[in-house]
C-alpha cells in the first residue's frame, strides 16, 4: 500500500473518530444527563495526562522545553487556553445546545475566518474565488440554521453563537503558535494545552461539586471521548497529514461532520433535512476551493472533536 493511500485512509479514519466522539458526547448530554461543563475538564485533563505522561517517560527534557523562555510560555498559555481548550469547550457546548453534526459544521467555518485574517495581514482584498468561498460558507450556515425558512432559526441562537466562537478558537490555535510549532512537536504542545484546559475549566465549573455520577455506560462514553476522540483520532490524523499534506487532509477531514451527522441522525434521532444536506455540500465546496489556493492560509491543526 502506497504512502498516499495509507495517508488518505488514516486521515479519513482520524476525522471519523472525531465525528464518533461528537456523537458519543451528544449521547452523554441527551441520554446520560451529563453537562458540557462537567465533561470538558474531565476530557481535557485525562487527554493531557495521557500525552504528557507519554513524553515524561519518553523525553522529559522535550516535554518541559516549551516552558523555557517568557515568550514561549506566554504563547503556550494563549494557545492552550484561548485556542485549544476554548475550542473544545465551545464545541461540546454547541453539541449540547444542538447536535454533533451542526457543532462540527459550524466549527468548519474556521478556514474562511483564517482566510479573512490572512487577507488583512497581507493587506489585500479577497480574490474572486475567495469571495465565492465566503459566500458558500455563509450560505451553508444559513441553510443549516434556517432550513430554508427565514422566518425562524432551526437551531437555538446560543448554539449558533457558540459554534461560530469555536471556529474563532480554531483560528487562534492555528495562527498564534507559529513560533512554538517551529520549535516543538505538536503532540507536546497539545498535551500541555489539554492539561492546562483541564485544570482551568475544573476551577471554572468545579465538577467535584456536582451531584452527577456517571453509570457504567457513561464511563465507557467518557473513555471513547478521551481515547478515541482525542488520542487515537489525533495520532491517525497527524500521521495522515505527514503523508498526504495539510491541504488534502483538510478535505478528508470533512469525514468528521459527515460521520457526526450520520450517527446522530441514525442512532440518536437528530433531525437531518435536505436543507442540511445542501448546507453540508456548500461547506464542502468551500473547503475544496480554499484547498486549491496557490498561497493557502494556514491549515487548522487538529484539536477538536
Amino acid at each position: 500500500m502506497s504512502e498516499h493511500l495509507k495517508g488518505s485512509f488514516l486521515t479519513l479514519f482520524g476525522a471519523a473518530c472525531w465525528g464518533l466522539s461528537g456523537c458519543v458526547a451528544q449521547y452523554l448530554f441527551t441520554r446520560q444527563g451529563m453537562d458540557s461543563g462537567w465533561l470538558t475538564p474531565l476530557r481535557l485533563g485525562l487527554a493531557g495526562l495521557v500525552l504528557c505522561a507519554y513524553y515524561l517517560i519518553r523525553d522529559r527534557r522535550a516535554l518541559l522545553a516549551p516552558w523555557r523562555g517568557r515568550h514561549n510560555a506566554r504563547d503556550l498559555v494563549i494557545y492552550g487556553l484561548a485556542g485549544v481548550s476554548g475550542c473544545q469547550f465551545l464545541y461540546f457546548l454547541t453539541i449540547q445546545l444542538s447536535n454533533a453534526g451542526v457543532a462540527t459544521i459550524l466549527q468548519n467555518l474556521s478556514p474562511v475566518m483564517i482566510l479573512l485574517v490572512t487577507c488583512m495581514q497581507m493587506r489585500r482584498p479577497p480574490r474572486g474565488f475567495e469571495i465565492f468561498s465566503v459566500l458558500l460558507a455563509l450560505g451553508g450556515v444559513l441553510l443549516l440554521t434556517t432550513h430554508g425558512s427565514l422566518d425562524q432559526l432551526a437551531i437555538r441562537p446560543a448554539a449558533l453563537v457558540s459554534g461560530v466562537l469555536s471556529g474563532v478558537c480554531v483560528v487562534v490555535y492555528t495562527m498564534w503558535p507559529k513560533r512554538l510549532q517551529r520549535q516543538f512537536s505538536t503532540p507536546i504542545l497539545q498535551g500541555w494545552a489539554f492539561l492546562m484546559g483541564g485544570v482551568a475549566f475544573s476551577f471554572v465549573f468545579r465538577p467535584w461539586q456536582s451531584s452527577y455520577q456517571p453509570n457504567l455506560i457513561g464511563i465507557l462514553g467518557i473513555a471513547v471521548v478521551v481515547l478515541i476522540g482525542n488520542v487515537l483520532a489525533f495520532c491517525c490524523y497527524m500521521q495522515g497529514v505527514k503523508w498526504i499534506g495539510p491541504q488534502r487532509a483538510s478535505l478528508y477531514s470533512f469525514a468528521e461532520p459527515v460521520t457526526a451527522a450520520a450517527l446522530s441522525t441514525w442512532l440518536l434521532g437528530s433531525p437531518f433535512t435536505g436543507w442540511d444536506a445542501l448546507g453540508f455540500v456548500c461547506i464542502f465546496v468551500m473547503l475544496v476551493l480554499l484547498s486549491l489556493r496557490k498561497d493557502p492560509a494556514p491549515q487548522p491543526q487538529p484539536a477538536r472533536g
